[in-house]
């Protein structure tokens, strides 16, 4: 066991992470514990009453009456659990939530898994063979990327195009040679930077190259598009030519990731994803609860909660911009400020948290080397003067390290 702990400390990786962890072990601010959550986004960590920026239960609903019956409920009827892998069996309650999912979201059908990451490992491998092209974004999300190394394993070649750039497609597949059929795999949301990709673009591009675009929209789900259904239907009008993936713990604030998909393509995954056979179901009474979701979400309140949201959005993102400040993203709930150093990040961080207010400090290898971020994710349930009291101590932080500004970054880039 020491032998292999040493070998694992030799990884470029664990060594940098290690490093960053002693040198700064008030600061790193990772692996925390979190006692006590209480309203508002008020949650304790190590004795301190802190409002959580770091959550990203978009919509709040995890403190929602009718979600937290919804789960009493499915205790009752189901047990904590139903203890089959689904290749097996499945509760009444999975179908009926894989239905009122699909209802929502426009499609024929949907295939609920344990996590997003599971139906990524899953689905891409899947997907495609040894006469097959799989293409990736290169920022495209960790789980996208894993999935593509097993297809790779497997036999499938695999390329990465430059992010969101549907000239680098165009040249990829052009040069890919000849295949039976492609994927092309990318994220609706881009998890750090709040980039939406150009949909429309990229998808006429593999129409014409007979490839089939794989969207994971996790971080749409529930807040972009109408009704929450994300970026595809918006962005494309149909699915004819889309494999859509959600998240089923952000926005819906319950358990679980699924694809949407036709009936064909449904039976199909079933029977083509290891993760979605070997990977346990999701408990029952989460099932429940994301039946309750839906109805939320296809009511007239989605609407309320929507605005709230983006009010909330609006809030930050105007006053981070009028502190001078290089804010990525706005258009979700995930707005990051480029900081830049991994030493500033970490401290910045460490700052605002003693201030009460948590928030991610993230760096490499997350984001590019010395391009940390401060990573806020914004609730439908934080109160305004929460938010205005995190960007009273975002204009304190400025006046002890000195962040960059968008002509900052501009003058970089030229």
């Amino acid at each position: 066991m020491q032998q292999l702990a040493a070998a694992l400390r030799q990884n470029g990786l664990i060594r940098f992470l290690e490093h960053f962890a002693g040198l700064f072990p008030t600061t790193h601010m990772k692996d925390m514990v979190v006692e006590r959550m209480g309203p508002n986004r008020i949650i304790e960590v190590a004795g301190r009453k802190v409002v959580n920026f770091g959550s990203d239960s978009f919509l709040g609903l995890d403190q929602d009456p009718r979600v937290q019956d919804a789960l009493r409920r499915g205790i009752r009827r189901w047990g904590t659990h139903n203890g089959a892998s689904r290749a097996f069996s499945s509760v009444r309650a999975n179908i009926e939530a894989e239905e009122k999912l699909a209802h929502w979201l426009g499609t024929e059908a949907t295939l609920i898994y344990p996590s997003v990451t599971l139906a990524n490992m899953g689905a891409i491998p899947g997907l495609v063979g040894k006469q097959d092209v799989l293409i990736v974004d290169e920022q495209a999300h960790n789980s996208i990327q894993e999935g593509a190394k097993i297809a790779k394993a497997n036999g499938t070649r695999v390329f990465f195009f430059s992010h969101c750039n549907p000239q680098a497609l165009q040249k990829v597949l052009h040069e890919a040679g000849n295949y039976r059929c492609a994927v092309v795999a990318i994220d609706g949301v881009y998890s750090m930077s709040g980039e939406l990709p150009p949909l429309a673009e990229l998808n006429r591009i593999c129409l014409e190259h007979r490839a089939v675009l794989y969207v994971d929209d996790a971080h749409g789900t529930g807040v972009l598009g109408r009704q929450g259904r994300g970026t595809v239907l918006d962005a494309l009008g149909n699915y004819d030519n889309t494999l859509v993936v959600g998240s089923l713990s952000k926005g819906f604030s319950c358990l679980g990731g699924f694809i949407g998909c036709t009936r064909e393509f449904q039976m199909l995954l079933k029977m083509r994803s290891n993760t979605y056979i070997f990977g346990g179901p999701v408990a029952p009474c989460y099932l429940e609860a994301i039946c309750t979701v839906c109805d939320i979400l296809n009511s007239p309140e989605y609407e309320l909660l929507a605005a709230r949201l983006q009010r909330n959005v609006r809030q930050l993102k105007t006053g981070l911009s009028n502190l001078g400040l290089e804010v990525l993203g706005g258009r979700t709930p995930i707005l990051s400020v480029l900081v830049g150093d991994e030493e500033d990040t970490l401290n910045a961080g460490n700052f605002l948290f003693e201030q009460g207010y948590y928030v991610q400090s993230v760096t490499f290898p997350a984001v590019p080397y010395h391009a940390g971020v401060l990573r806020i994710q914004v609730n439908a349930n934080h109160l305004a003067e929460s938010i205005a009291g995190l960007l009273d101590a975002v204009a304190k932080l400025t006046e002890i390290i000195r962040l960059p500004g968008p002509n900052t970054v501009r003058r970089q880039a030229a």
